[in-house]
């Protein structure tokens, strides 16, 4: 059974298994209540950064904040989708899942460097910490994308042996 899985889609499938419980629960809290959501833990660099070095307003925090949440929506639908296409064997073996992946841990890793950048700039380490452990895992994911790639169809046809044909046979496809 798992004799056709490979190494991008078991690390893919253990990325998965963070990034989807983690970044829902923080993207619902953001949902729910967006100040109060947006100056927890994870996302407390993106508000200090806002309201301190871009001087934003209240209305606007609230809508940066949704920004978030659906931008780390949009990475859990992803990864998501990928878990999905994971489970088909030919999908699987195909890499054709890959592509979800790829979409995941490219917005991912967007969205992991601005709040990192934005965690520095506040001087706020614990975040700082969180995001950069998140982006060092996108994109070591994304390496082994890159790098491991699907096993390809076989280039060889073999020819059809002459002997067999008379004159009067005509290769054609129907004829085999």
């Amino acid at each position: 059974m798992f004799r056709n899985w490979r190494i991008g889609s078991v690390n893919g499938a253990l990325l998965a298994a963070y990034f989807i419980p983690a970044w829902t629960m923080v993207a619902f809290n953001i949902m729910v209540a967006p100040v109060h959501g947006l100056y927890e833990r994870p996302s407390v660099a993106v508000a200090l950064f806002l309201s301190d070095q871009l001087q934003m307003s209240g209305l606007s925090t609230v809508r940066a904040a949704w920004l978030l949440a659906l931008g780390r929506m949009t990475v859990v639908a992803f990864f998501a989708i990928y878990l999905a296409l994971l489970v088909i064997p030919r999908t699987r073996r195909s890499g054709a899942s890959d592509e979800a992946l790829g979409i995941a841990l490219a917005i991912g890793s967007l969205i992991s460097f601005a709040s990192m950048v934005m965690a520095s700039k506040v001087g706020e380490m614990a975040a700082l910490r969180l995001h950069a452990t998140e982006l060092l895992l996108l994109l070591g994911a994304a390496i082994v994308l890159v790098i491991e790639r699907p096993d390809g169809a076989p280039k060889t046809v073999a020819a059809p042996d002459t002997a067999e044909l008379a004159f009067d046979q005509a290769e054609l496809l129907h004829n085999r």
